[in-house]
């Protein structure tokens, strides 16, 4: 190989990404233990409440503000949630992946193959 050549670097995958973050903000929290983790577990509702915000706002549901966002806020919002809760899981378990894969395989079972969602 070229030794000259440019070395391709793969992104960071989704849990590498994840951990980074957690370790940022680890690195730079004001407070510690129990009541740092608490803290970040409200950080979750806080941009729950930044989608609801922004749905009001692609909706103009508040007439003094009119249309104050897009469709394309709400999606960047709830990326906000989701990733805001993966580093608080991140944070109580380092096997953050494992938790959350099994998690979500229990509920793809409970859900898609219910008699329910079967049609019968």
């Amino acid at each position: 190989m070229n030794e000259h050549a440019l070395e391709i670097q793969e992104p960071p995958g989704l849990w590498e990404s994840i951990g980074r973050l957690q370790g940022w903000l680890a690195a730079n929290r004001r407070v510690d233990g129990r009541e740092a983790v608490l803290l970040q577990l409200l950080k979750i509702s806080e941009e729950v409440g930044e989608v609801a915000q922004a749905v009001i706002g692609a909706t103009g549901q508040n007439p003094r503000k009119g249309l104050s966002h897009t469709w394309d806020d709400v999606q960047g919002e709830l990326c906000d949630v989701v990733i805001t809760a993966l580093v608080a899981l991140h944070t109580l378990t380092p096997r953050a992946g494992e938790v959350f894969e099994a998690h979500l395989a229990g509920v793809v079972e409970r859900s898609l193959d219910s008699p329910d969602s079967r049609g019968g």
